[in-house]
């Protein structure tokens, strides 16, 4: 797409190791993030800051929220969390309680009543929105994912 990508998770937590166990404050979340958006004239920001990165909102052209079936995000964030930190994740290593975790929290995302992020809320939370809504069909291949983004940012 030509633009920077700018994974929340980036700004969400801070730099440990091991990572993902420390939350940044949100105010120092959006402040990172509007500092990198205002390096660019394009972004892409990819991840949910729903609930403490609402002001956010007002700087994009287009939501595009991606949903994937929970059987095959889970195969993805499986392959994904073993190729980013191996034997770290497995029975003995340093990440692996915080892996099962992880696993768990994700495998409820479409449980209403899971308190923790979930699609109810997600759905609550784009009908509340004023910029368009793009819906993806994670079941796709990426460049096809792309170029869907693309065209209809071509069309606004």
């Amino acid at each position: 797409m030509g633009v920077p990508l700018l994974d929340v998770d980036d700004f969400y937590w801070m730099p440990t190791n091991p990572p993902f166990t420390t939350k940044r404050l949100p105010e120092d979340r959006v402040r990172l993030i509007q500092q990198r958006q205002s390096q660019t004239d394009g972004w892409v920001l990819s991840g949910s800051f729903m609930g403490w990165g609402d002001i956010l909102i007002e700087h994009v052209e287009i939501i595009a929220f991606l949903y994937t079936p929970t059987a095959i995000r889970l195969r993805r964030l499986e392959s994904r969390e073993a190729q980013r930190h191996g034997d770290r994740i497995l029975p003995g290593g340093d990440m692996y309680e915080g892996h099962l975790a992880f696993r768990d929290w994700a495998s409820r995302y479409d449980d209403p009543s899971f308190t923790g992020r979930n699609l109810a809320q997600h759905e609550r939370w784009l009908k509340a929105q004023t910029a368009p809504v793009l819906r993806l069909d994670g079941t796709q291949p990426a460049e096809a994912l792309a170029e869907t983004v693309t065209t209809a940012l071509e069309r606004l």
